[in-house]
């Protein structure tokens, strides 16, 4: 799939078929409501967190894998407000000792001594 549709890859199989069936209930939430056994309330929203969903996956600001789908479990209800920046933070500080160490290592490489091999050429 294209960058552009990558959002719709994102998307579990509980939230493509309750898109499905949207699609097929030509966008009616009170006929949603009686499929699915729930109040017109309830759908409405499960479609606003479905959307919300959409636009963190669909967003063109650069985030990492796992922050994208921890904004999706956020969206879905699955964690809650305080946990989800606690392990935003906590994954960036990884980030950054990560890549702190890789420069690191990348500057050692350079300073090393050239072994005979390299001497010659």
């Amino acid at each position: 799939m294209t960058i552009a549709h990558r959002w719709l890859e994102l998307l579990d199989e509980e939230d493509l078929a309750f898109l499905k069936r949207f699609v097929l209930a030509s966008g009616s939430l009170k006929e949603l409501a009686q499929a699915y056994a729930i109040s017109y309330p309830t759908v409405r929203l499960r479609l606003d967190r479905l959307i919300a969903k959409i636009e963190v996956f669909d967003s063109q600001t650069s985030m990492s894998h796992f922050e994208r789908t921890l904004r999706g479990l956020h969206v879905d209800g699955k964690v809650d407000l305080a946990t989800l920046k606690t392990l935003l933070a906590a994954h960036r500080k990884e980030s950054e000792n990560h890549h702190a160490r890789s420069d690191h290592d990348n500057l050692d490489s350079d300073a090393r001594p050239l072994g005979r091999r390299e001497q010659r050429q």
